[in-house]
């Protein structure tokens, strides 16, 4: 078994970038994970590759936020989740990726920029209420995200969409996001190996780059602890618009 050394300067950007968002600082930042690292090994490889170090990652994230959690959230997107996680391990043969890149893409930048015209209705005197849990949104955008998870590394933008507007305190938006997609992370380690993707040369890869997800993964929790939610919200919603431009983009520039 040989290692191309070059593997690394493609594999270190990515997993900071992966880490930082662990920690709690948004999905946009975890979408370049798999382009950066598809640049060095074959996207199947990298997303192979960046699996194990997902789930390192998990673990030093839900020790992060360990104290902080909203289960009512959980409860309303995990049994959608699961769903979609079942649907995408069935169809992943068969349905585009890109088509499902493109629609949540566009999805997420709609849900973006909706909110920031609602903060400048707020500046002009309009007053914008949280919304409350909903059943039927909760189980589409629930599903989506499990099945986005899946065949394309897509979930974190559903699940901004649902979770966000419900302006709940940052630190357990954050713990309850962290618990979501390790429950999903994990139980993806099954299909996985099914597939054949998780092989000695991928997992050893995989290995050598666990010191680095762990500080990446612990700088970004102390980030996000230390914001407000005046500072929080906006950059996070910023974070769902740059997340659903990338997921556009790459779907679109598939089909063209």
């Amino acid at each position: 078994m040989s290692i191309d050394p070059t593997i690394y300067y493609a594999a270190i950007p990515a997993v900071l970038l992966v880490g930082l968002t662990k920690g709690g600082m948004g999905e946009a930042l975890a979408l370049m994970g798999v382009p950066l690292l598809a640049m060095a090994v074959p996207p199947v490889q990298a997303a192979a590759i960046l699996l194990p170090i997902l789930l390192v990652m998990d673990c030093v994230s839900l020790w992060i936020w360990r104290h902080h959690n909203e289960r009512t959230l959980l409860k309303m997107l995990l049994p959608g989740a699961l769903v979609g996680l079942a649907i995408g391990w069935a169809t992943s043969a068969y349905v585009p990726r890109d088509a499902l890149r493109l629609i949540i893409g566009l999805i997420t930048v709609l849900f973006a920029l909706r909110y920031f015209y609602n903060s400048w209705r707020v500046r002009h005197g309009h007053v914008i209420h949280a919304k409350p849990h909903r059943l039927v949104p909760a189980a589409f955008f629930g599903t989506l995200s499990g099945y986005g998870s899946f065949v394309a590394h897509a979930g974190g933008a559903p699940f901004q969409v649902y979770g966000l507007p419900l302006k709940l305190p940052p630190r357990d938006y954050t713990g309850a996001a962290v618990r979501f997609f390790a429950i999903l992370n994990f139980i993806k380690v099954g299909p996985y190996f099914a597939l054949g993707q998780l092989d000695m040369t991928n997992l050893t890869i995989s290995a050598t780059l666990f010191p680095l997800a762990i500080a990446a993964t612990a700088l970004g929790g102390f980030a996000v602890k230390r914001m407000k939610p005046d500072v929080f919200y906006p950059f996070m919603y910023a974070m769902a618009f740059i997340a659903g431009l990338k997921l556009a983009y790459d779907g679109a520039a598939a089909f063209l």
